[in-house]
């Protein structure tokens, strides 16, 4: 028996004996007189015994049985669910084992165990929590970030923006580094998916700011000059979004928040689905966007959507792109990157200022105010070069083992298609180009 059932016991006693009144007894023991009645009629009956429950000793009909604990601890031990922290884990034993098990009995199991959670719960500093937008489509974050994502040492930048009013990813791409490409396909996402926002909150990066930005001075600002756009900032400022660049991490705080779940979540989800690679994960991500959605985003605060709807799909795609000024000869050909291509069924006057747009979604374009021209590959022809006296040979004798004597051989000639490589070769200058 307890301490607590030895006192009840002495007191119960007490009143039997009629030393002590149940009015008394029920005051010294904090309960009821009708409980001391009872108390009382069981010690009469049965004695000290009767003041331990039945059910004392007993294990519980719904506690979780020793097969079902021994088997949790062996799926926690073994891959793919042994970096998922402890309620991610929980997530993916009712979707992959069909285990149900709440979070409370499912850390105690583990941590008994001897496992801990791979995600730290390190103590924050604290900010000041901005509220969320009323809205939805108010203002979008972006953001992105290097993370091991498929295990292994080498790092991959996933590019993101999530909504400020919900929480909900509204686009998500891997590409090897942070990249126009990698927020240009985010915004695409947002833009097919959800509308066209209010504004946008980014950071100070080169993608978004010009690094010209910050030779301007207030002065020349009055002067009018104008801080120069980035192709992205660029795009958005014909879409009508504005741009916000935030000066901390913590005044992003939505998406930077975001980035320390999917780091803990993704490589699990990777590792299961079996994806290893950029391709394959950009396939995986918008259904996985989906499903994490439904398990993380709140209700906005105001049912009304700010987004705007897009007026036509391949707004999308010309206006997602890079845009040069060019202008052309009488033979409809510019230059571009060191190399000359040719507009096809263009009716021009030679010295006309043309765009030049440049996508991985359809390649090389011109835009003459409304009208867009397909462009091809162009050769000009060389001209003759002045002739030149003849330069003085000097002839050397190289070894019989100098690579000039034998490497025809041991390296087979390469042949490829000239203008699709000029083509691919400008793409990937443009749009996968490493950001310092």
């Amino acid at each position: 028996m307890t301490q607590k059932q030895l006192n009840r016991f002495k007191v119960l006693s007490l009143v039997i004996e009629g030393k002590v009144t149940i009015q008394e007894a029920a005051e010294d023991l904090d309960l009821s007189e009708r409980q001391i009645k009872r108390l009382k009629k069981g010690v009469q009956q049965q004695g000290p015994e009767s003041l331990i429950h039945s059910n004392t000793g007993r294990k519980p009909s719904h506690a979780v049985t020793d097969q079902l604990k021994a088997a949790i601890i062996r799926l926690k031990g073994q891959e793919p669910f042994i970096n998922a922290n402890f309620t991610h884990f929980q997530e993916l034993l009712a979707e992959h084992e069909q285990i149900h098990i709440s979070y409370t009995p499912l850390y105690k199991i583990l941590t008994e165990a001897g496992l801990a959670s791979p995600k730290k719960r390190r103590k924050r500093k604290s900010h000041h929590r901005r509220k969320r937008k009323a809205r939805r489509g108010t203002l979008i974050q972006m953001d992105a970030t290097p993370f091991e994502w498929f295990s292994t040492p080498e790092k991959f930048t996933l590019h993101g923006a999530v909504d400020d009013a919900t929480g909900e990813i509204v686009g998500a791409f891997l590409t090897p580094h942070e990249c126009l490409m990698g927020y240009f396909a985010v915004a695409r996402q947002m833009l097919l998916n959800c509308g066209i926002p209010v504004s946008l909150y980014t950071d100070r990066h080169s993608i978004f700011v010009s690094p010209k930005a910050a030779s301007l001075s207030i002065q020349d600002q009055l002067d009018g000059q104008q801080i120069p756009h980035t192709q992205f900032s660029r795009a958005m400022d014909e879409l009508g979004i504005t741009m916000h660049k935030a000066r901390s991490p913590q005044a992003k705080g939505r998406v930077e928040k975001l980035w320390d779940t999917l780091q803990s979540r993704l490589p699990v989800e990777f590792k299961i689905a079996g994806i290893t690679n950029i391709g394959d994960a950009n396939a995986f991500l918008p259904a996985y966007i989906k499903r994490f959605n439904e398990r993380f985003a709140v209700a906005p605060l105001e049912p009304d959507s700010a987004f705007r709807d897009v007026p036509d799909s391949t707004l999308v795609d010309h206006t997602l792109c890079v845009k040069h000024q060019r202008i052309i000869d009488a033979g409809h050909v510019f230059s571009f990157s060191n190399r000359h291509f040719q507009i096809l069924q263009a009716a021009l006057a030679p010295k006309t200022p043309v765009r030049v747009l440049i996508s991985p979604a359809f390649g090389i374009k011109v835009q003459h105010h409304q009208h867009f021209y397909q462009v091809i590959p162009f050769i000009k022809p060389k001209k003759n070069p002045k002739p030149k006296a003849p330069a003085r040979q000097i002839y050397t004798s190289l070894p019989d083992e100098h690579y000039f004597k034998y490497g025809h051989i041991a390296w087979p000639r390469i042949t490829f298609d000239e203008s699709n490589r000029d083509i691919i070769q400008i793409l990937e200058d443009i749009f996968l180009k490493e950001y310092a």
